[in-house]
């Protein structure tokens, strides 16, 4: 009996003591009320719990698990599970490789940037740092994703997930992306350099295929950061072939005050359709600009300002403001404009938040803001957009 006690205390002990392991348990809860378009104001409201455990196997592998439950009220209530960054990576000395549901982002960070699906190698050099990743898209969640690249795309993102139809309601489309990365940190010890070569192979029946070069570099010299970057796009549909072009510009200074504060300014342009040869800038993924008028970088251009700061360990705020502006006359569905408007300027939008924490295992913020379209010439006469919310995050484990 003794002898069996001891073999099951082994069983049960023995893969514990192979690596070291971290679990925890994060809870949100955000509520939110304002005017984004339609009818009428709206109530959201939102809870999450977010698990995740991490472990350390032998000296050179880790293990990732993140996951999130959600209970979304948007008009509808609807609970959403889903699976976050999922990850088993290993290390080679100089080299290592990720497999998984895997954080990616490009140069820019809104072309393609999300988690994926797939594998990453990468290798670090005294040139640089070398990635290569193959990605699949069809098993993420559609609204996580926000891949809206065809008419086809934006269909399947607008439809509300149904359980009865869970298979076509809940996952992003089907697709293939491959990248080539490099990073250096301090290239003749005055630049940071990233560039990146994207192919996005589509597997969903559009057959809108596209590839893209994007890079990126930034110069700082002293509380001064300058950045500048550019992604040029070539597309095939069918027999359609298209080039496009999108950059940003941004200045960054530190402050010189008694606590963290950063002032900054961005510009960035997506292109929109000129003729046949030169089209609209279709990123892959849609990383939104905005806070109020969220809308993704595709044939629109943005400009901010944005101030932050952290007055000590439990108080900080920001404060933003951008001007939105489009680069094609078509009428894009979701923007403010009249059907015949030939103006350009979008509007404004002013932002602010304000986050306390009082304790390290709580978190509560505060923001709101508007979006001003009779302050440009597209649609003078749509009402301002606004919002209000409030959100607490609890570290539970």
């Amino acid at each position: 009996m003794k002898t069996k006690l001891v073999l099951i205390l082994i069983i049960l002990i023995l893969p514990v003591s192979l690596f070291a392991f971290d679990f925890g348990l994060v809870a949100g809860v955000s509520a939110g009320y304002g005017y984004q378009g339609g009818d009428e104001n709206a109530f959201t409201f939102r809870g999450d719990l977010w698990p995740r455990f991490s472990a350390l196997i032998g000296d050179n592998a880790e293990l990732y698990i993140a996951a999130g439950l959600a209970f979304d009220y948007n008009n509808a209530f609807t609970f959403i599970p889903e699976l976050f960054r999922t990850e088993f990576s290993m290390r080679f000395g100089d080299s290592g490789v990720k497999i998984g549901r895997i954080d990616y982002s490009d140069p820019l960070s809104f072309v393609a940037n999300g988690l994926f699906d797939g594998v990453q190698c990468y290798l670090n050099t005294a040139a640089g740092r070398f990635n290569a990743s193959l990605f699949y898209t069809g098993l993420l969640y559609k609204k996580t994703a926000g891949i809206t690249m065809t008419a086809g795309d934006i269909d399947n993102y607008s439809l509300s997930l149904d359980y009865s139809d869970f298979i076509g309601t809940y996952f992003a489309p089907k697709k293939i992306i491959a990248t080539v990365d490099w990073s250096h940190p301090s290239v003749l010890k005055l630049f940071r350099l990233n560039a990146s070569a994207i192919f996005q192979f589509d597997l969903s029946g559009s057959d809108y295929h596209s590839q893209y070069l994007v890079f990126k570099g930034g110069y700082q010299t002293g509380r001064f950061l300058i950045e500048a970057g550019g992604a040029a796009e070539f597309s095939q549909n069918v027999s359609i072939f298209n080039i496009s072009f999108a950059g940003e510009l941004g200045f960054t200074w530190l402050l010189p005050a008694s606590f963290n504060s950063v002032l900054s300014f961005k510009g960035v342009i997506a292109a929109g359709r000129i003729n046949d040869t030169f089209g609209e800038f279709i990123p892959v993924t849609s990383s939104y600009f905005g806070n109020i008028f969220v809308r993704k970088m595709s044939a629109l251009s943005v400009l901010s300002l944005n101030y932050s700061a952290q007055f000590n360990e439990k108080i900080s705020a920001s404060l933003s403001a951008m001007y939105f502006i489009r680069n094609d006359l078509a009428v894009v569905s979701g923007y403010p404009v009249a059907g015949d408007s030939s103006g350009y300027f979008l509007g404004p939008e002013i932002f602010a938040r304000l986050v306390w924490k009082p304790v390290s295992d709580v978190q509560l913020n505060a923001s709101g803001g508007v979006f001003l379209p009779a302050l440009g010439d597209a649609g003078q006469n749509e009402k301002p957009h606004w919002r209000l919310e409030l959100k607490a995050v609890i570290s539970i484990l």
